[in-house]
């Protein structure tokens, strides 16, 4: 199994896509506890939701789980939010506090995964971002993410629709994130900018303007576009046409600012 899949395009736009991906390895899907095996913590059905919406970006895949190893966690394993409940870079327990395995990862694991899923991964990711600024003089990576809604452990409440993640501002251009806000502030979705999730190391880790590589993340509630957050996370193309709708938006939104970096 490739690690990552790459979709080469032509375009400054980069999209990310770390956790869709569902390919656990035979020997740890026989570690990972009932709960575990439900890889609820998915991103469900991302290249589905995005397909055709930016024909001429870059696709950049993890097709390995994110229990696996969490390609958008740093690979020291820091966290990205402090004082608040995270999942680290191999996650012990599910966004609802519950183990995911029989036998915890020790060190010796976590860096194995990490050279076998992580780097990969990376690397072709920094790859491509090069590539595509070499091209145009810059590149906007968009790194695509879903969540459910209501999970107590990692926040309070339901979380919006739409959560867009900049790092208060320091991963892109202001011109960017103010077009994706407001693409966002324009659809029928709630919305956030740098709530509870403010982009995770993907976004922040790339996310240069001063180097000429923009970032942003976009987390997506789930019931924007499952039939229902819960097994099977079947996907409804009714719901997601309207969100799919408000994502174009987006994209023409970030592509309405293209001719302010070329």
């Amino acid at each position: 199994m490739n690690p990552v899949t790459v979709i080469r395009g032509s375009s400054p736009l980069v999209l990310a896509q770390p956790h869709s991906g569902s390919f656990v390895p035979e020997d740890l899907a026989a570690n990972l506890t009932e709960r575990g095996a439900m890889l609820a913590d998915t991103d469900w059905h991302i290249p589905q939701l995005y397909e055709g919406l930016a024909p001429e970006a870059t696709v950049v895949r993890a097709e390995f789980n994110r229990y696996v190893i969490d390609a958008n966690r740093p690979p020291d394993g820091a966290s990205l939010y402090p004082g608040q409940n995270t999942t680290g870079l191999v996650p012990m327990v599910d966004f609802e506090n519950r183990p995911i395995w029989h036998e915890e990862p020790d060190e010796a694991e976590i860096a194995r995964r990490r050279e076998l899923f992580h780097a990969p991964y990376h690397a072709a990711l920094q790859a491509e971002l090069e590539r595509v600024r070499a091209a145009h003089g810059f590149a906007v990576l968009y790194d695509c993410h879903s969540i459910q809604s209501r999970l107590p452990f990692l926040f309070d409440g339901t979380l919006p629709d739409l959560n867009i993640g900049t790092n208060n501002g320091a991963t892109c251009a202001p011109a960017i994130e103010r077009a994706v806000a407001m693409a966002c502030l324009n659809g029928p979705y709630s919305h956030v900018l740098n709530g509870r999730f403010r982009g995770g190391w993907t976004t922040r880790h790339y996310g240069r303007p001063a180097e000429n590589i923009h970032a942003v993340q976009m987390e997506i509630a789930q019931k924007t576009y499952l039939k229902a957050e819960k097994p099977p996370f079947a996907y409804c193309p009714d719901t997601a046409a309207d969100l799919r709708d408000t994502l174009a938006e987006v994209f023409a939104g970030i592509e309405s600012t293209f001719g302010e970096f070329a």
